[in-house]
C-alpha cells in the first residue's frame, strides 16, 4: 500500500483551518495545499465543488503503473478530505515554461463555470488552459483596487481575463481601459464584465500589444488615476512586436505607465518571476513601496509566489 498519510493529514489540517475562513470571506476559490510536504509536490486549489490539482515538475522518475497508483492515492485522499467527487478533479503537470506564454493551451475544452470572490463573479475553466482564468494569488490586490477605485480612471495592462477591471468597476471607477492582445482573453473579459453588470460603454476593452499601446497612449496624452500592470515573465507571441522579458523590460514598462499616471495616482506593478529584481534607478524617480507581504493571501504558504509594488510619483 502507498503511504499518502503525510499528504492527507496536512491537507485535512489546512482544510479545517481555512474552509470556514473562506466561507466567511465569500470565497469559492482558494488554495488548500501548497507543496507543504516535499514528497507531495502539489498545489491544490478548490473552485467550488471542483479541484484544480497541479503537480510541480521535480524531475523524479517513476514507472507508469507506480505513478498512476500514486496519483490515484493522492486523489482519493483529496476527495475524502474535501468531499469533492473524483471526476471533479483536474490534474495538470506544471512544468517550467521555456519560450512560451504562461497562458499556454493544454488541449481539453472543459466546462466554463462561475465562482464568487468577495462579491464579484468570475468565469473559470480548469481544463482548457494551464491557468484557470483567475489568479488566486492576486486576490488581495484585487480587493485593494476595489477599495481605491471610486471615481477614478482605471487602466489594466496585460489584463488576462479582466478580473482587476471587474473589481475597479465594482468599486466605482468612473471609466476603464482593459488591454490585452489575445482575442480569447478579451472575449473572456467581456463575459466577466457582463456577468458583473459592467457598462461596456464606460469600461472599454482594447486589444493591443501593451508596448505599442503605451507608446500610443503617452503620445495621445491619456491620463489615468489608477493603473495595474501584471506582465507575464516571458512571452514570444507572434502578435507582439518584440519578445517580452519582464526582468529586461520592466523599467521601460514602468516608465511609460508612470507617464500616463495623473497627479496623485497609483501604479500597482507585479510579476511572478522568483529571481526578479526591481531596478534601483526606479527608486530615484518614484516613491516605491514593496507590498508583497500584504498582497500574497493567507491561504498561500508560498509567500514568494509573486512580488508586488505600489508606485507613485515623488
Amino acid at each position: 500500500m502507498l503511504d499518502v498519510s503525510p499528504f492527507a493529514n496536512r491537507l485535512a489540517k489546512n482544510y479545517k483551518h481555512h474552509a470556514k475562513w473562506a466561507r466567511r470571506q465569500g470565497l469559492d476559490a482558494w488554495r488548500v495545499y501548497d507543496k507543504d510536504v516535499p514528497q507531495f509536490p502539489f498545489a491544490v486549489d478548490l473552485y467550488g465543488e471542483r479541484v484544480h490539482l497541479q503537480e510541480y515538475d521535480t524531475g523524479w522518475e517513476m514507472e507508469d503503473d507506480a505513478y498512476r497508483d500514486w496519483i490515484n492515492a493522492v486523489v482519493d485522499s483529496l476527495c475524502a478530505v474535501t468531499g469533492v467527487a473524483p471526476e471533479a478533479v483536474t490534474l495538470k503537470n506544471r512544468r517550467r515554461q521555456k519560450g512560451v506564454s504562461q497562458y499556454e493551451k493544454v488541449g481539453q475544452l472543459g466546462d466554463d463555470f462561475i465562482i464568487d470572490e468577495f462579491g464579484q463573479r468570475f468565469i473559470v475553466n480548469l481544463d482548457a488552459y494551464l491557468d484557470t482564468g483567475l489568479f488566486l494569488d492576486h486576490r488581495n490586490t484585487r480587493k485593494r483596487v476595489r477599495e481605491e477605485a471610486a471615481g477614478k480612471r482605471f487602466l489594466n495592462l496585460f489584463a488576462y481575463t479582466g478580473s482587476f477591471t471587474v473589481y475597479a468597476a465594482c468599486g466605482g471607477a468612473a471609466s476603464s481601459e482593459t488591454v490585452d492582445m489575445s482575442n480569447t482573453y478579451q472575449d473572456w473579459s467581456r463575459r466577466n464584465f457582463e456577468l458583473n453588470g459592467l457598462d461596456l460603454a464606460r469600461h472599454q476593452l482594447v486589444r493591443a500589444d501593451v508596448f505599442q499601446y503605451l507608446e500610443d497612449a503617452v503620445d495621445g496624452g491619456k491620463q489615468f488615476d489608477l493603473i495595474v500592470m501584471d506582465p507575464p515573465t516571458f512571452s514570444n507571441s507572434k502578435k507582439m512586436r518584440d519578445i517580452l522579458d519582464v526582468q529586461r523590460d520592466h523599467v521601460w514598462l514602468i516608465d511609460y505607465a508612470m507617464a500616463l499616471l495623473a497627479p496623485g495616482g497609483t501604479l500597482y506593478f507585479s510579476n511572478n518571476l522568483r529571481s526578479f529584481k526591481l531596478d534601483e534607478r526606479l527608486a530615484e524617480d518614484y516613491v516605491i513601496r514593496d507590498i508583497s507581504a500584504q498582497s500574497v493571501p493567507e491561504d498561500f504558504r508560498n509567500r514568494s509566489i509573486h512580488q508586488c509594488w505600489q508606485i507613485q510619483r515623488s
